[in-house]
């Protein structure tokens, strides 16, 4: 009897600990009820209940978390049938609400989210909802956000994972994706061999380019040399007129200091003139006015002659 005694003491006084003290984790918050009514919230740590009086309705975690919405299949405004997957991600940021203010969030999330997506969906067309995941996703969220603000739920995300459209609309759209592939390719193609044509005509035109600079270059060079010859030359023969009249200065120098003036210049002439004709096959013309001149030479040929018999 004894031990059966104690066994239930033990067992009264676990029970009695387990339902008054009470031990929350990290990121964890517990609704308290006490005889039904709210009393307050049960947050991270150790926490001390009233048995009996004091009840955990519910624990809240308060982390992030995400709710898959099932595929739902919606129609376009013009008509076509597509299928939309969508993740919502969410967080309780009021437990007290979120525990009195609706009996299911997650479901309420979802249905909302099935309700504004068939409402969106239905004002747009096809081609528009394909590329329109982004409005999709924040027209969904601001919905979500006005009617989830009672429930202390905050809405952080919503994502349209995919958007099927039927299959024959999928095939043709995969054959115009292909012919749209083909076109691009024959345009990038053609393009390629337009800017291979264009290069090869710039590097043509930048080699006949080269080519004319080369032949004006060596034009301009070559006339240059011929101009510099031609001064080199000029000025040769300039200085070898200049060295001839220094010379012949020089020689009439010579003949004027030894007494010969210009007369018997022209008698030593007068003689050469006569030396010449000797020959048989030469013949001195002499002009009529020249006589006179030739009858004064004579006479200074007698002079001279008769100089040179007295030295």
């Amino acid at each position: 009897m004894e031990w059966a005694i104690i066994v239930v003491v033990v067992v009264v006084v676990f029970v009695f600990i387990s339902l008054t003290v009470k031990i929350v984790p990290q990121q964890r918050v517990g609704v308290v009820e006490r005889l039904g009514k709210f009393h307050r919230l049960l947050t991270p740590g150790l926490n001390i209940l009233i048995p009996v009086f004091d009840h955990v309705r519910v624990y809240h975690d308060l982390r992030i978390q995400q709710a898959n919405v099932p595929p739902q299949t919606v129609i376009t405004k013009d008509n076509v049938q597509v299928q939309i997957d969508t993740i919502i991600f969410y967080q309780v940021v009021g437990p007290e609400q979120a525990t009195y203010g609706i009996s299911d969030y997650v479901y309420g999330v979802r249905n909302i989210t099935t309700a504004t997506m068939r409402q969106i969906i239905g004002k747009m067309e096809l081609d528009e909802t394909l590329s329109g995941r982004e409005k999709i996703s924040s027209d969904i969220r601001i919905a979500l956000d006005e009617a989830t603000e009672k429930w202390g739920v905050r809405i952080e995300r919503v994502e349209v994972i995919d958007i099927k459209p039927p299959l024959d609309i999928q095939d043709a759209m995969d054959k115009q994706m292909k012919a749209e592939r083909n076109k691009r390719a024959i345009v990038l193609e053609a393009e390629a061999a337009k800017q291979d044509m264009i290069l090869r005509a710039e590097g043509d035109k930048q080699s006949k380019i080269l080519k004319a600079e080369g032949d004006k270059e060596a034009r301009i060079r070559e006339a240059e040399g011929l101009r510099q010859a031609q001064e080199l030359e000029a000025l040769g023969e300039a200085k070898a007129i200049e060295a001839v009249a220094e010379a012949e200065k020089a020689r009439i120098q010579m003949l004027r200091e030894a007494g010969l003036d210009e007369q018997v210049l022209a008698y030593r002439s007068f003689e050469a003139l006569t030396e010449v004709s000797k020959g048989s096959a030469n013949k001195v013309f002499i002009p009529s006015n020249a006589i006179e001149t030739l009858g004064s030479i004579g006479a200074i040929g007698e002079m001279f002659k008769s100089k040179e018999g007295k030295k």
